[in-house]
């Protein structure tokens, strides 16, 4: 019978299988160093994670925000609109160029195109709003249309919005939103009850859903009143915003609508062919795109600093293993003595600092991803572990590794076996 024999393992396999068993076995032998090593590369991965699911939560939630503030599909026209800060130049400059949007301009729209397109007023105050008991300072009151809450989706969680004919009998009602409800009726339900704003009584008909805070300002601050209103407690402005959206049955998309609104803006406000529009339009994509720059230029300050912390973990990596070849002089001259290749030292030691910083990574990147998950429920914010985050961490700690093992891993395989013999 033909004998049968165990196919033989490849030399590299060999080599590479002996490099791992005396990594491991040098990793076992000294805990406490080994841990004190993995401690660098786990904090510096971990920040990394952290600082990326920071970003990009916070980009998810600034754009969540935006469309419960702004709508999804509506847009402003307004004498100035503008995403992020402005000069004062500028700001003039755009008041001496555009035209102020006047209440009979708001009419003109609606007369023309208000069969296909919504469009509501929207101007604010800062007042102070009371009960009997209690005072809410600095409220944000809204004068705007019925419309306004299908225009920006105005999620009501108790009660309703004011209807058109609340609003064309001028009635005093008031949808109010989150922070005033906790501040004035202490959590209770406000529907039925009454606020006070510059001496008159509003009934509360609806409480709006609770939006959270935009740009380090809180969106749950807001009342809403019939627009007729309140032009009878603060008059008449010198220019307004209108908030406009497509009509579903109209068939017109948001850019098919916004064109209509701007050439029936443009021909009442007679602009010249070929010129710019002299007035603003801001839309939802306008403020993303404002947010998505703002969040780049912060993952172009922050990730490499933080990747840093990596290069740091790396640095300790080298230094341990130095001083691990300086421990383990006379072990490489037994190896060498034995017949061990310098490639077969060299590999040693750099599979060692490899697994060391592998270890560490994967370990960084579950304390990361733990630490996110907490930090998100305690702030109510998704904090997503993204790929590109991971893929980075993983690559660059294992790089680390590689690049800070190299080093004393060379200076292993240059010993001279006799040399090392005689080493203490």
């Amino acid at each position: 019978m033909p004998s049968t024999s165990r196919p033989s393992r490849s030399p590299f396999f060999t080599i590479a299988a002996t490099a791992i068993g005396l990594a491991i076995d040098s990793i076992r032998a000294h805990k406490l160093r080994s841990a004190l090593t993995l401690l660098g590369m786990i904090i510096g991965v971990a920040s990394v994670v952290m600082v990326g699911a920071a970003i990009d939560g916070l980009g998810v939630y600034a754009e969540s925000s935006t469309a419960k503030a702004f709508g999804t599909d509506s847009y402003l026209i307004a004498q100035v609109a503008n995403v992020g800060r402005m000069t004062r130049s500028e700001r003039a400059a755009k008041l001496r160029k555009n035209k102020p949007i006047r209440e009979e301009d708001i009419e003109y729209l609606r007369m023309t195109t208000g069969e296909d397109i919504l469009y509501s007023p929207y101007r604010n105050r800062i007042e102070d709003v009371k009960t009997d008991t209690a005072s809410y300072e600095s409220a944000i009151i809204l004068g705007v249309s019925a419309e306004l809450a299908q225009i920006r989706d105005v999620a009501i969680e108790e009660g309703r919005f004011f209807s058109q004919q609340e609003e064309d009998t001028r009635q005093y009602v008031a949808t109010i939103g989150q922070d005033i409800r906790e501040k004035l009726f202490l959590g209770a339900s406000p529907i039925g009850k009454k606020i006070r704003i510059r001496g008159f009584d509003f009934l509360i008909i609806g409480m709006q859903e609770k939006l959270g805070s935009t740009g380090g300002q809180s969106q749950d601050n807001q009342v809403y009143i019939p627009a007729p209103v309140f032009k009878r407690l603060y008059g008449n402005d010198r220019s307004m915003a209108v908030f406009a959206k497509p009509r579903p049955e109209s068939g017109l998309d948001f850019d098919a609508a916004l064109d209509v609104s701007r050439v029936a803006l443009r021909t009442r406000f007679k602009a010249k062919p070929g010129a710019e529009d002299n007035f603003d339009t801001l839309t939802p994509d306008a403020i993303r795109g404002f947010i998505d720059q703002i969040l780049g230029v912060i993952a172009a300050v922050v990730v490499p600093v933080t990747a840093i912390s990596l290069v740091v973990g790396g640095i300790v990596i080298m230094n341990i293993m130095l001083v691990s070849v300086t421990e383990r002089t006379r072990e490489i001259g037994v190896r060498k003595s034995l017949g061990a290749r310098s490639s077969d030292i060299m590999l040693q030691f750099l599979t060692e600092a490899t697994i060391l910083a592998s270890v560490g990574g994967v370990l960084g990147l579950a304390l990361g991803a733990l630490a996110s998950f907490i930090l998100g429920m305690v702030m109510e914010v998704a904090l997503p572990i993204t790929l590109p985050y991971v893929v980075i961490s993983i690559l660059v700690s294992s790089l680390a590794g590689i690049l800070s093992g190299w080093y004393p891993a060379r200076r292993a395989a240059r010993m001279d076996p006799v040399a090392a013999l005689r080493a203490e």
